[in-house]
């Protein structure tokens, strides 16, 4: 007896899907057969990365990639790319709020643009994406929010992160009630430490001290947080919304 994942004719959004765990989402998407359409801001070299990474899989599926530009903190880019989405692919099935910023700082040191930039794309960017997408996702559909494991264990220096991904979390138990009549889906995945580029900044002597919270002893992988996001959209997670699930090698700091 064999199990896969096949999401064959269902159309996936991935947001900030032009590198790290978005990119890695929209592989593992694509490998379970789906249309994907990658999202980014057009910010440094999001838009080549995303460019890159459509045509990489339209090489081993043709017509099975889209690029549409939005920056998610403003509601009319979120509203015209859905009806983009509606235009060319005929609706959504799958939306996976990736997109996310980081600006670190004390409170008694973050300025007030810092503070809001950093809510205006990760939290009301999950419910511009959210909003819109629900006017064009068809019965059955799938959200997948990333929270993260500082919403949980507060780390210093990130109250701005640290409050929207909180948001995040409370936001998909809300949403997971609202959507259910339509059986659509909201789940959301809180990870710990993963192996990006944004985690190689982490300085080795801080590394060091996460990892002795950590029972696994290592950083996590792109596609081990790409797999968890991929089960709760599939017929496997069928009975599963609301929940946030936390992939951090056992973190219990």
């Amino acid at each position: 007896m064999s199990l896969s994942i096949d999401l064959a004719g269902k159309v996936v959004l991935v947001t900030g899907a032009s590198q790290g765990i978005g990119a890695q989402m929209t592989r593992s998407f694509h490998l379970a057969d789906a249309t994907l359409v990658l999202n980014h801001p057009d910010v440094g070299t999001t838009r080549t990365d995303a460019e890159k990474l459509a045509a990489e899989l339209n090489q081993k599926r043709a017509n099975s990639a889209i690029v549409l530009v939005a920056d998610v903190a403003k509601a009319d880019a979120v509203r015209a790319m859905m009806q983009a989405i509606r235009e060319r692919l005929g609706g959504l099935d799958i939306l996976i709020n990736n997109a996310a910023i980081i600006r670190d700082r004390t409170v008694a040191k973050m300025s007030l643009e810092e503070w809001q930039s950093v809510l205006d794309v990760n939290l009301t960017g999950v419910f511009h994406c959210c909003k819109f997408a629900l006017e064009i996702m068809r019965e059955g559909g799938a959200i997948v929010s990333m929270g993260s494991i500082a919403a949980l264990q507060g780390f210093y220096g990130q109250a701005n992160y640290a409050a929207a991904k909180g948001g995040v979390l409370a936001m998909t138990r809300v949403l997971s009630r609202e959507c259910a009549r339509r059986n659509v889906r909201v789940n959301a995945i809180a990870p710990g430490v993963i192996n990006t580029a944004m985690a190689a900044t982490i300085p080795e002597s801080v590394r060091a001290e996460m990892m002795k919270n950590i029972p696994l002893n290592r950083f996590g992988e792109p596609t081990e947080i790409a797999s968890v996001a991929l089960f709760l959209c599939s017929p496997l997670a069928s009975y599963v919304t609301g929940q946030t699930i936390e992939v951090n090698g056992g973190w219990r700091g």
